[in-house]
């Protein structure tokens, strides 16, 4: 007998890994797809007893995993309310190992999430014990096999939660043949939770099957992206060098004004009735930051107001022609107002004496790339 269950069991296994060869499956790894569960329900002997008279209450726990979406493994404990001379309250237990079979998904196929009811076909081997108080009889150990069924409602939209019915027959192994006066019905009632696995569901997922075409476009698309992507890092990293070489040019005819004129890029007009200054402030390509390094062309405006009352100052912004003209407006502007901030918040100058303006793309320069830039021009009316 045990060898024809062996076979039985062997046989359900080989179908089971069979089904499961034809798909492949997200959410497999060894921490996927277990589930607790809690039963409740009765036992009583299928012989020589009334059925339901002598049907004793029992309450158990079980753990298991779903290996494949038709084979699963469980161990089950489970206790029976003691109604004889034990000394606890409950006077017998059982543990058993079981395999399962999902019926459903053996010979309709998994559809990729569990069914809202299905069938698994339950059979398991154990150990059961039997406690007693020493002043009638002894405590008892013995072999089980059991066969049944689960009745599972999963219930939910994510599947998490099922009730479970299990009718079973429970067999003490007392010798080599399964006898009927050594067997036990249990008809048990539960719930089980399933624990989220690695691919954010409760069960098992099938992976979408890409064929050979499919998958070599893809890779000649993302190769294609990638050789796209080199160019664009290798055309940002010549401009990057390209400005690099202008800021240095632009310093360097800087400090050669600088030394000529013995003052920083300024120009004094002078006439019967005014007197002008201006100072140059740049800026970096796509910047309306003032640079630390321009800080003394504003300062020397700032001076010349503070030692001159009745002077005024015109801040005209500009930009270089990259980009569109509604860009360039608003960076030239942009750079206009950083100077005038300057001005009145480090430097205190009021704000009325100070004109701040956008002008769009500058052509003062003939690189274009110097046009980045704030020009300030002071005015001192009746000045000598």
């Amino acid at each position: 007998m045990r060898k024809k269950i062996a076979m039985v069991a062997a046989l359900f296994a080989a179908m089971a890994v069979s089904v499961n060869a034809q798909k492949a499956y997200e959410g497999t790894a060894f921490f996927d797809n277990w589930y607790i569960g809690l039963n409740g329900g009765g036992v009583t002997p299928l012989s020589h007893s009334a059925f339901w008279k002598n049907m004793r209450g029992a309450v158990g726990l079980e753990l298991g995993k779903q290996v494949t979406p038709v084979f699963g493994l469980s161990f089950q404990g489970l206790s029976a309310v003691n109604t004889s001379y034990s000394r606890t309250a409950f006077d017998a237990l059982t543990l058993t190992a079981n395999g399962k079979i999902n019926l459903n998904n053996l010979f309709g196929g998994y559809l990729g999430k569990p069914r809202l009811f299905e069938v698994e076909a339950v059979s398991g081997f154990g150990w059961g014990h039997d406690f007693m108080n020493s002043g009638y009889g002894k405590d008892d150990s013995y072999l089980t096999t059991r066969f049944g069924a689960s009745l599972n409602f999963n219930l939910g939209a994510e599947k998490a939660w099922s009730v479970n019915i299990k009718p079973a027959v429970v067999w003490r192994m007392d010798g080599t043949a399964l006898n009927v006066n050594r067997s036990a019905m249990e008809l048990l009632a539960g719930v089980t939770y399933h624990f989220r696995g690695s691919n954010g569901k409760h069960y098992m997922t099938i992976q979408r099957p890409y064929d050979a075409c499919e998958a070599e476009a893809l890779n000649k698309k993302v190769n294609a992206l990638r050789a796209e992507v080199e160019l664009k890092r290798e055309a940002l990293d010549n401009s990057a060098a390209r400005a690099n070489e202008l800021q240095d040019a632009l310093e360097k005819c800087r400090k050669e004004l600088s030394e000529c004129q013995n003052a920083p890029i300024e120009t004094i007009v002078k006439n019967s009735h005014t007197m002008s200054l201006e100072s140059v402030v740049t800026f970096r390509q796509g910047s309306t930051s003032v640079g630390s390094d321009q800080i003394p062309n504003v300062e020397r405006i700032a001076t010349y107001m503070k030692n001159h009352p009745g002077s005024t100052v015109s801040i005209k912004g500009y930009a270089s022609p990259e980009g569109s003209a509604e860009v360039n407006a608003r960076i030239a502007q942009q750079r206009a107002d950083a100077v005038k901030k300057i001005l009145v918040n480090r430097y205190k100058i009021s704000a009325s004496r100070i004109s701040a303006e956008g002008q769009g793309v500058g052509n003062m320069f003939s690189e274009a790339d110097w046009n980045r830039v704030s020009i300030a021009t002071l005015s001192d009316e009746g000045a000598e």
